[in-house]
């Protein structure tokens, strides 16, 4: 039983209890009654309108799922899934924007790399190699 039910079922009893018109305590009782008549109607237009909310943000969902994909290559997704375990990264700092970014071996021994965030040309200085990290330099 929705609200609105209730509040008719509430006004049915009222209606049988024939406490008369001008009686003061049913007057407050009906003004009670209509009060949460109002209630009932203000939430189920709520409801309503959570119910487009819903939907509107499904269809939103799923224009943002669309505009991802286009957004992100395939190759990105390529990338994450061959990330391998056993393989040795090291956390290179792009000297232009400052972000730190993971590379494997391969992608040192390959010379540089584009700065993910910046896309910055990084080229890689092995004289400078530690156990965790490697500088770069930004190639001019």
């Amino acid at each position: 039983m929705d609200a609105n039910e209730k509040v008719a079922y509430l006004k049915g009893l009222m209606d049988g209890l024939k406490l008369g018109d001008d009686n003061d305590t049913a007057k407050v009782l009906r003004a009670i009654i209509d009060v949460l008549g109002d209630f009932a109607d203000d939430i189920d237009e709520l409801s309503e309108l959570y119910d487009d909310l819903a939907d509107q943000v499904d269809e939103i969902d799923q224009d943002l799922s669309i505009v991802e994909d286009d957004l992100y290559d395939e190759d990105d997704d390529i990338e994450l899934d061959e990330f391998d375990e056993d393989a040795e990264y090291y956390e290179v700092k792009c000297p232009k924007c400052g972000d730190d970014i993971c590379v494997s071996e391969d992608v040192l021994l390959d010379g540089g790399v584009d700065c993910p965030n910046c896309g910055e040309k990084l080229e890689f200085d092995f004289s400078t190699l530690t156990e965790n990290s490697i500088n770069a330099k930004n190639e001019d």
